[in-house]
């Protein structure tokens, strides 16, 4: 762990260190300045070779020798996240499906094998599909709901074990424990998407991963008027992952990246009350016989509830639900007719968001199908008082027939 990491957080919670990191005493600001700049300037060449030499080595620097690696905005960011992450250095990309690419990317050559869990953002789902064989590369799926189905799909050949948890829209929950016991036996490499969780509920790389993914898009941010990714690393991935985030160019703006140190400054606040409205929320939806299912995990008694508890200390505000009917455009209806939910993609946002997840949305899923008379409505739970929401849904849930 970096000397800013342990002078900051040590001995202090997550809570606190949310609120101190990266105080700008310099320019006597609460949250460190937009620094925006392409020429980054020496008083002498031998003070910029110098530079270079220390960059290289990985030391921490408050700044860069060139405005492309970024500023002393992007630089504080990245010292804030290390600490919420536990991590060796963490990258900063443009969006959260860079960070996935970013991640894959720097791990994977030719003739390699990649074993993802089916669950995966559909976006995540056609990069290892149909870009990765262009480079000869193997995507290789197994059931997130089988340890023995993954342990079945590793070879000799591979090298990247990836993960999203819980699975994207369906929620599906792996025994993460067991996956990096079974890497580390086979020495392979893992990472996983954590964008649903955040670091605030549960730290990949402290359990064993490699490579933790975020899309600061959503909660990290938490106002949806920012896009960003982040990919945490441990030391022996670090030279992996800086060296193609050096060529492939990707970055975040000083802009973005500001925003988003804004946004983690309550992060803690938001996730706690996410987490409890999505409570009350689900605890209403029970008791509604016209809503089948309901994916999260909940259910006390369930295999999903179980790996969810042994792993993190709490749950976001994104849940999906299934609702039978043979009258697809009343459940439309029962969507169109929400006065508090918002239609629209992404979420992570202050805002309730409810979408319709036809099945081609959910991409190429092998172990995982709706039925004919399903219906997957995708909910993310908001800080708005929950008995409004409860209401609003209740409301429109009499639409479907």
């Amino acid at each position: 762990m970096s000397y800013f990491v342990i002078k900051y957080f040590m001995g202090k919670s997550i809570k606190t260190y949310l609120k101190i990191a990266a105080k700008d005493y310099s320019s006597r600001s609460v949250n460190p300045p937009i620094v925006r700049a392409s020429t980054i300037l020496f008083k002498t060449m031998q003070e910029l070779r110098k530079h270079q030499k220390d960059i290289k080595r990985g030391k921490d620097v408050e700044h860069w020798d060139y405005g492309r690696q970024g500023t002393q905005t992007t630089i504080q960011l990245q010292k804030i996240l290390r600490g919420l992450e536990e991590a060796y250095q963490v990258f900063l990309t443009p969006t959260g499906f860079s960070a996935v690419a970013l991640a894959i990317m720097s791990m994977c050559r030719p003739g390699d094998e990649i074993v993802i869990s089916d669950g995966v953002y559909r976006p995540t789902q056609k990069l290892t599909d149909d870009l990765l064989k262009e480079f000869n590369i193997k995507a290789i799926w197994y059931n997130p709901n089988s340890f023995e189905d993954l342990k079945n799909k590793v070879t000799k050949k591979t090298k990247l074990i990836y993960v999203e948890n819980p699975g994207s829209n369906t929620f599906e929950m792996n025994d993460l424990g067991k996956i990096i016991s079974l890497a580390k036996s086979k020495k392979i490499f893992t990472a996983m998407d954590n964008t649903w969780a955040t670091a605030y509920f549960f730290k990949p790389l402290k359990l064993g991963f490699d490579i933790a993914i975020t899309s600061a898009t959503k909660y990290y941010s938490g106002h949806s008027d920012v896009m960003g990714g982040t990919v945490a690393v441990n030391k022996k991935v670090y030279k992996k992952v800086w060296w193609y985030n050096h060529v492939s160019g990707y970055r975040l703006s000083p802009d973005d990246a500001y925003l988003i140190i804004r946004g983690l400054r309550t992060l803690d606040i938001r996730m706690d009350k996410h987490q409890e409205n999505t409570k009350k929320v689900i605890k209403f939806l029970k008791t509604q016989r016209k809503v089948s299912k309901i994916l999260y995990p909940h259910k006390t008694s369930s295999r999903e509830f179980k790996l969810w508890k042994k792993y993190y200390s709490g749950a976001s505000g994104l849940v999906s639900i299934i609702i039978k009917s043979n009258n697809k455009n009343s459940v439309y209806k029962f969507v169109n007719t929400l006065d508090l939910f918002g239609i629209g993609y992404s979420w992570g946002g202050f805002e309730s968001l409810a979408v319709y997840t036809d099945p081609v949305e959910l991409g190429t899923r092998r172990y995982y199908e709706l039925k004919k008379n399903e219906h997957l409505v995708r909910l993310h739970i908001g800080l708005e008082d929950p008995k409004d929401l409860i209401d609003d849904l209740r409301s429109s849930l009499k639409y479907v027939k």
